[in-house]
């Protein structure tokens, strides 16, 4: 387990948290590859949008590994006038974690989940790198972010 792993680790452990990391051998930095490496379908993924409002504040929005997030109905949602995706270096220094692996938890954020998302008890998402995913229950997921539940995908 590399560096961004054991972080994730260590926040899943002192939340008493049920997730687990799977670590592969090859990369899970695209939907399709984590559906291939677990061979499920892309709707058992998730994605973790990061996204920057007017106060330079960190948004997240989960949404299904094949789904995409509405920057509209987010801005609705959070009565916000402007935001942005994060740039890759924003990601990194605002979550800890980089591109590609970036967690759906374990950070400060404003966390929005898709209604779509907790269709599913259990879903993957970021482990921490391109080689990791984490394995937990959505319900969990709502929990451990405080999340707001909303429609955001497109």
């Amino acid at each position: 387990m590399g560096a961004y792993e054991e972080r994730l680790s260590s926040f899943l452990k002192q939340n008493n948290s049920s997730a687990e990391i799977l670590t592969f051998d090859t990369s899970c930095h695209s939907v399709k590859e984590a559906a291939d490496n677990l061979k499920v379908d892309p709707a058992n993924l998730i994605k973790s949008i990061c996204m920057i409002d007017s106060n330079d504040s960190l948004i997240v929005a989960i949404v299904r590994g094949n789904d995409r997030a509405s920057s509209k109905r987010i801005s609705k949602a959070l009565s916000l006038e402007k935001l942005r995706v994060a740039t890759p270096e924003e990601m990194l220094e605002k979550t800890g974690y980089p591109c590609g692996g970036t967690p759906p938890l374990g950070y400060q954020a404003t966390f929005l989940i898709d209604t779509k998302v907790m269709e599913n008890n259990v879903v993957y998402g970021g482990g921490g790198s391109e080689f990791s995913l984490v394995r937990i229950q959505t319900n969990e997921l709502k929990k451990l972010n405080n999340a707001q539940i909303i429609k955001i995908s497109k």
